[in-house]
């Protein structure tokens, strides 16, 4: 089986940047198929645009933009890229990052995709610093959050909340329902769910769907059939200012600056 090096990934790497253990890189995949393989050091990898299939011994995962997969060390995979234009974002970590923060290096352990909102957000702002000049100490700070709130395990969540999360993130119109109707499809009392909400979740329920919007409204950045309206009708808005208000809140920038640094292009 075909080991990978440090910053070795398949397809066309755009930008390497390598910085106190890490070493991050936005990579175009050109190849259809990449067969079993694994890298000596734990990495993310996130989906900026376009789609690819990825499995491992366990599950196949259909990733398009926005998702978010995180592999321990040596942990075998492969990959196969539908037709189009496909790019990921990778942070990769070598052992002596964890040691210099006392962090345990199996924090996420195995070949998981990541759903929660935060993560996905707090990926987007990493990508984000990753274009500046001098991120070094806004990388770790954002990388040590981004664990931090990785660490829970969801096989130790109770049925109703595996559904609640289920719904959140598989149903389109999610964000627009109420305690109510989210507690009724779940079959347990609103009250009991708007208390706990934040025990399995991290977060109230209500930032929680804010959260969910913003990660979809960035995925969809990348798109340049959506305008900004578009996305901002399409993810839940009340309207385009208010999306910009909330964006900008997240991201410490506009939608459509954060548009040109994704993608080169104002549209």
């Amino acid at each position: 089986m075909i080991s990978r090096q440090t910053g070795q990934f398949y397809g066309q790497t755009n930008q390497c940047l390598q910085q106190n253990g890490l070493t991050l890189t936005d990579t175009e995949y050109t190849l259809p198929e990449v067969d079993w393989h694994y890298h000596e050091n734990a990495y993310f990898t996130f989906i900026l645009q376009g789609h690819v299939i990825e499995g491992n011994k366990k599950e196949t995962y259909h990733c398009g933009p926005g998702d978010l997969l995180f592999h321990h060390w040596q942990d075998a995979h492969y990959n196969i890229k539908p037709p189009g234009f496909t790019r990921g974002f990778h942070i990769e970590i070598n052992p002596g990052w964890f040691e210099q923060y006392d962090l345990p290096d199996n924090l996420i352990e195995g070949s998981v995709r990541l759903k929660d909102p935060r993560l996905k957000l707090q990926m987007y702002r990493i990508f984000r610093e990753s274009k500046e000049l001098d991120c070094k100490a806004a990388i770790d700070a954002l990388l040590i959050e981004l664990f931090n709130n990785a660490i829970v395990k969801p096989e130790s969540y109770p049925a109703w909340v595996k559904r609640l999360d289920a719904l959140l993130h598989d149903d389109r119109e999610s964000h627009l329902y109420s305690l109510k109707e989210l507690a009724s499809k779940v079959d347990v009392h609103p009250v009991h769910l708007s208390r706990t909400f934040p025990v399995y979740f991290k977060t109230r329920l209500s930032d929680y769907q804010r959260q969910l919007k913003l990660s979809k409204a960035l995925n969809l950045l990348g798109d340049r059939d959506q305008t900004l309206s578009s996305i901002a009708a399409s993810c839940g808005f009340a309207d385009q200012s208010h999306f910009i208000r909330q964006f900008k809140q997240v991201q410490k920038m506009t939608p459509l600056a954060y548009r040109k640094m994704l993608t080169g292009f104002y549209f």
